[in-house]
């Protein structure tokens, strides 16, 4: 099965359409169901729900389709392309009763993430893009900002601390102190607000594909670039950094830096 990258996009929205209800059903409900899986991180019986409507309306709608998600794995299918999706970003937010969380849809061809949808049901906000034909929240098109300068610069990054994140790379501490601002958003919601032109940069160190998936097509499209630490354009890296392009290899530089020695000079 292959379709055109607007069509691939109708049929997120179909998808998107049919999950929304379920995560708001579940959303701050008295007893959500949670549990705990192999790595430790939560899962809740809304991230299960969604992800088995989403593969049933992929079995329905484009049967030749491959499904891969968070939590059932991979489904292959006759055709060339599948579905990347992860039922829920921002679990623990989502278990806290905090409204950023999302479902992250994404169709993979040859490796290449050719169109992509979030949709935030409890901020009532979705993103798409899909390649070629730009990228956009609901009708608004989408660009990066054209900040080029440290000083001006806004960064987005997750836990700084926690015991559930993995830390940030050694030069970060350095990096923030050279900048305008930073703030915490984490999860998928720091990487699309570079791709609205609200921040310069966004830093996940450890991320699967299904994390990543349509925030790579969204970010490129709105102009920005999305690599791994490393500089790579790979979903499968392990690794997701968001820029408005301008400052991409400046800040890796800086980020990827050793950290400075203790009692040190906090700057470089």
């Amino acid at each position: 099965m292959s379709l055109s990258p607007d069509r691939w996009l109708s049929l997120l929205v179909k998808i998107a359409d049919r999950v929304d209800p379920i995560a708001l059903q579940y959303f701050r409900a008295a007893h959500l169901a949670v549990d705990a899986k192999a790595d430790a991180s939560p899962v809740t019986a809304a991230d299960r729900a969604i992800e088995e409507a989403a593969r049933d309306l992929v079995r329905r709608e484009a049967p030749d389709l491959g499904i891969y998600g968070e939590e059932f794995g991979e489904s292959q299918a006759s055709g060339h392309a599948r579905l990347i999706i992860d039922p829920i970003d921002g679990t623990r937010n989502f278990i806290r009763g905090i409204p950023i969380f999302g479902s992250l849809l994404a169709i993979e061809e040859a490796r290449r993430i050719t169109a992509g949808l979030v949709t935030a049901p409890a901020l009532r906000q979705r993103w798409h893009a899909a390649r070629g034909l730009g990228a956009y929240c609901g009708s608004r098109r989408l660009r990066v900002s054209a900040i080029r300068t440290l000083g001006q610069a806004q960064i987005f990054h997750g836990d700084l601390s926690g015991a559930a994140e993995t830390p940030l790379p050694p030069g970060a501490s350095a990096l923030f102190q050279r900048v305008h601002r930073t703030r915490g958003f984490g999860d998928f919601y720091q990487h699309l607000l570079v791709a609205e032109g609200a921040g310069e940069f966004a830093i996940d160190p450890a991320v699967k594909p299904w994390d990543i998936g349509p925030l790579q097509v969204i970010v490129e499209e709105a102009g920005g670039r999305a690599t791994t630490l490393e500089g790579a354009a790979d979903i499968y890296g392990g690794s997701l950094v968001t820029s408005n392009g301008l400052l991409h290899d400046e800040m890796l530089r800086l980020l990827l830096a050793p950290a400075p020695p203790a009692g040190g000079p906090g700057r470089a």
